[in-house]
């Protein structure tokens, strides 16, 4: 008896999370993260600005999709501008100073 309740109690645990992937539709963790609502007054500034949830804020460093792929003229050159800093310890001591 134990061993069908057992058996019936896994099949559970394997068929729930492949429905819920199967049958649960497109989510977005945002709403500007859908495309159809790139358009839509609370995907735009200064409303979304608020709540950080604008497709700039979203989509992180990364180009915006909407603009497709980027051409080759619009591209700045990046130039680094490093320089190191200057010794700060004379002795080492510590844990910033060298080890």
């Amino acid at each position: 008896m134990n061993d069908k309740h057992l058996f019936y109690g896994a099949i559970a645990l394997i068929i729930l999370p492949l429905t819920l992937g199967f049958f649960g539709g497109d989510k977005f963790r945002y709403p500007c993260q859908d495309p159809a609502n790139w358009e839509k007054d609370f995907c735009k500034f200064p409303i979304c600005d608020v709540t950080r949830t604008c497709p700039e804020h979203i989509f992180k460093g990364q180009r915006d999709p909407r603009l497709g792929p980027p051409k080759p003229e619009s591209t700045p050159a990046v130039t680094s501008t490093f320089t190191p800093a200057p010794a700060q310890c004379t002795q080492p001591k510590g844990a910033n100073c060298g080890k």
